[in-house]
Parts: C-alpha cells; structure tokens; sequence
C-alpha cells in the first residue's frame, strides 16, 4: 500500500482547507460542528448547494457531471479536510456516495443525465431503499415486488412492499430500491435496482424515533409505487450484482473522512478526561492509548483498501473494515461515558438533544447493526473473504 501525497496535493489541501473554514467561520457558523443528523435540515441544504456550486460535491466525479475528477489522493484529502474543518454530515451522503457513484458504472447515457445533475447540484436528496422486516443483514431475502406494467413504449415497474432504516427519507427526493422483479425467485436472483421519485402518492414515510432523540431512519411503504420502465440501473433481474458494488463504493472514499470525525470524537474524549482529571486514572490513560492505536491502523487499513484498483469490489480488506470501525465506535462510546460519569447522562435544555460525545455514545450502539450485524460481518469475512464452508442454513 502505497498513498503519497505530492506538492500539487497539498496545494489543493490548503486550497479546500481554506475555503472550508472560510465558509464554517462565516456564512455557515451555525451549522459547524453540530452532532445531530436531523438538526437544521432547510440549512443543510442550502450547504449541499454551497458545495455544488464551489464544485466541492462530488469531487470525485467525472468534470462533465459537475466533478472535478479528483485523485483518489485529493478526494482523501478534501475528507479529511471537510471533517477537520466542522463542516455538518452531508444529508446527502447517499447520493453523492453511493446513488451517484452507481448510476456511473451502471448507468446509460440518458439515465446520468437524468439523474446526475441533480445530486451534483444538491437539489436531489436521495435515500436507500435496501433493508427490509426480515431482511436486514440478510438482505437478499427481500420480499419487496415489482412488476412492469403498461403498453409497450409507456411501461412502468409497479413497487409494492416495505422498506425499514431508509436513513432521511423523510428530506429525500429520491429512493434507490432494491426489488424482487422476477415471479418465484429466490435468494439473490430474480432482483432489480430501482430509481424512483419519493413524491408520488405510493409512497409513505413514517419516522423511526431513536434513543438519541432523533428520528434519522424510517418506515417507507410502496404501494402501487411506480416508476419508468427505464429506470432500472443494470438489467432485469441482475439488481443483486448492482447492489453489491454499490455496497463497495460505500466502503470507499468516505471512509478516511468518517474517520477524520472518529478523530474529533476521540479528541473530545481526550480533552474531557484533561478538564475533570480522569486522565489521571491509569485505566483511562490505558483505554485512550488503545482507541488511539485503533484509529491509527483504521487510517492505514483504509489506505491499503483504497489502493486497490477496483474501488467496486470488496476485497479481504474492505470486508474487515466495517466490523472493525463500528466495534472501535462502540467501545469509545462507553470509554467517553465513562470519562463524563454523571454529568454525561444529562441533557442540557429542554428538547431532548444530545452534546457530542453522549450523542455519539447512543448513536454507536447502533453502529454494530446497520449495515450488516457484527455476526453476519463475521459470516462474510469467513465466507468471502477466507472461503470457509457457508453456515448452514434453514429451508423456508
């Protein structure tokens, strides 16, 4: 593994650096730093079109669809860059990740212009329509229908079924749906990938309230939901192979930005283990070291995976990385409340909204689920990654 960063790479540091902080200093100080996914949506829109029309979005894409085409170098950088400088979680972190990144490789010619420019712009919020009851980790499993419906040359897919964890749906525009489109399939065959428009009367959003006060994810409901019969990405019943790079992408880039907010998190612990005198308590001390040396090879793990050349299969690396991440999250959270104690377990005010570091103790328990349990992590990295014998599993 090998990721240097050249003399042209840290002009354009300093050249995003400065234009970050400028903006979190200024125009959008009131959204710098703040823990919470729901908090000041209208304004955190008007940020993603800040960013789009600076060209800072999507850097990474392609200059013709409102990218820059970054290096994979400056794309870690400009991560980095984004969380040191405050700037709030991206609401649209979905479709500039993941939808974006998809409709490129997978996309024709008529489904990027459609579909692009409106994520490039922040104009198009997009949400993923992946999890269902009873098909979580085991995603696969999903029982979610479509069928196309119509006369030729106006044919439309007909969505019927329910998604779960569908993270601001309630603030998107658009869904990402992963359906089972063909009769009496089963397993991973038999699905399609599905764009359709979250503003249509099938379409029903009900919030999950969380134990951090927020209610980031949702219940949406398809019924008779449609959409074009061209705008399914890849083609009819190959929607597994779509999905599964799309899960790829989400293991990239980003990455060494998420990590750049673990740093600020460990840093917060840090410095309230300084201000009430735990860092004097050599277990503490102990525990801090430990989640220090953990992010440090979560940085090096994360280069390494990233310098592979196909940044949309998941290799041994990138099956590890998740399982690793979201145990290191979790054991700060407990390592930050323990630090707090009682003064840690109150929340200031009146609305029941958390400070950083409580927030993130609550929202990491979460961490070791979404996305595919700790188990079924295991099960991938066994499967997968060292081509163990598959557990057995049980006939329906």
């Amino acid at each position: 593994m090998k990721l240097g960063f050249s003399a042209a790479d840290e002009a354009f540091r300093a050249d995003c650096a400065a234009w970050l902080h400028e903006q979190m200093a200024g125009p959008f100080a009131d959204i710098r730093g703040i823990p919470n996914l729901c908090d000041a949506i209208p304004r955190r829109k008007e940020w993603e079109q800040q960013l789009a029309a600076h060209r800072w979005s999507c850097i990474g894409w392609p200059e013709e669809w409102g990218g820059r085409d970054a290096t994979l170098a400056q794309q870690v950088i400009f991560a980095e860059e984004y969380a040191r400088a405050g700037a709030p979680n991206r609401i649209n972190h979905i479709g500039v990740e993941l939808a974006g990144p998809t409709i490129l490789a997978f996309g024709s010619a008529e489904q990027k212009a459609r579909y692009l420019p409106g994520i490039a712009a922040g104009t198009a919020i997009w949400c993923q329509g992946y999890s269902e009851p009873g098909a979580g980790s085991d995603l696969a499993n999903v029982k979610t229908r479509a069928r196309l419906e119509g006369d030729p040359g106006a044919e439309e897919w007909v969505v019927n079924g329910q998604k779960v964890w569908t993270s601001l749906a309630h603030y998107s525009d658009m869904i990402f749906v992963v359906a089972r489109s063909e009769e009496g399939s089963r397993g991973p065959k038999g699905l399609s990938f599905l764009l359709m428009d979250m503003d249509q009367p099938g379409i029903e959003v009900r919030p999950i309230g969380q134990m951090n006060g927020e209610a980031e994810f949702n219940e949406t409901f398809l019924t008779d939901a449609r959409c074009p019969a061209d705008a399914m990405l890849g083609a009819r019943g190959e929607g597994w192979h779509v999905a599964m790079a799309l899960l790829a992408f989400e293991r990239g880039v980003s990455t060494l930005g998420q990590q750049m907010q673990f740093r600020n998190e460990l840093d917060a612990v840090i410095a309230a283990a300084r201000a009430n005198g735990m860092a004097t308590d050599p277990v503490v001390r102990q525990r801090l070291a430990r989640a220090e040396t953990g992010l440090r090879l979560m940085r090096y793990g994360a280069l390494r995976m990233l310098s592979g050349t196909d940044l949309a299969a998941i290799d041994g690396a990138a099956l590890t990385y998740k399982i690793q991440w979201a145990t290191w999250r979790r054991n700060l959270g407990e390592l930050a409340m323990d630090v707090l104690g009682q003064a840690g377990e109150i929340a200031p005010g009146e609305e029941y909204r958390w400070p950083l570091l409580p927030n993130m103790y609550l929202f990491s328990r979460s961490d070791t689920i979404y996305g595919g349990t700790n188990q079924i992590q295991r099960n991938l990295i066994a499967e997968r990654g060292l081509g163990l014998p598959r557990e057995p599993r049980g006939t329906p």
